[in-house]
């Protein structure tokens, strides 16, 4: 049976556009603390050939930034959720776990990816912000939807009839 939309429940819909909305003001908040935290380099290399190094580079500030953010967000989605939502231990404890290993293996293949087939590439203090706010607008965005829908109790019809 397909779940129906209850009292309480959001639709898809009002789901995504708070994920976009979430999204958006997430990227604005995080630019601007990274602004904040790079305002003293001239230019910034999007990623460096080693794994390891002594050099800042865009993504490698954006993996620490996915993953605390994809976490925090997580929880506190959950917290937010007004619904009928699943138990905070284990479900969401999972899934906060889920979500921060998802942005870490996202932000990491993209980076190497970038590494492999662009090289070294030095960029100015805004385009460096502007990455790092574009990422964190789409943890934040991605991160919200996936947690509504994967908290929230779904409602059918049978289980509406059992309670009857």
């Amino acid at each position: 049976m397909k779940p129906t939309v209850g009292p309480g429940f959001p639709s898809n819909a009002k789901i995504l556009r708070g994920a976009v909305t979430g999204g958006v003001i997430n990227g604005l908040i995080n630019g601007a603390i990274q602004w904040y935290l790079l305002r003293g380099h001239a230019s910034i290399p999007l990623t460096v050939d080693a794994i390891t190094n002594d050099q800042e580079t865009v993504l490698g500030a954006a993996v620490p930034l996915a993953v605390t953010l994809a976490m925090i967000l997580t929880v506190i989605t959950y917290l937010t959720l007004k619904a009928p939502k699943r138990t905070l231990f284990p479900d969401v404890l999972w899934l906060t776990v889920k979500h921060g290993v998802f942005a870490f293996g996202l932000v990491v293949a993209g980076a190497v990816v970038w590494q492999r087939t662009m090289g070294t590439v030095a960029v100015s203090l805004a385009t460096a912000v502007l990455v790092l706010m574009v990422i964190a607008g789409l943890v934040a965005g991605v991160v919200n939807y996936m947690t509504l829908h994967e908290s929230r109790i779904r409602v059918t019809a049978e289980s509406i009839v059992k309670t009857s």
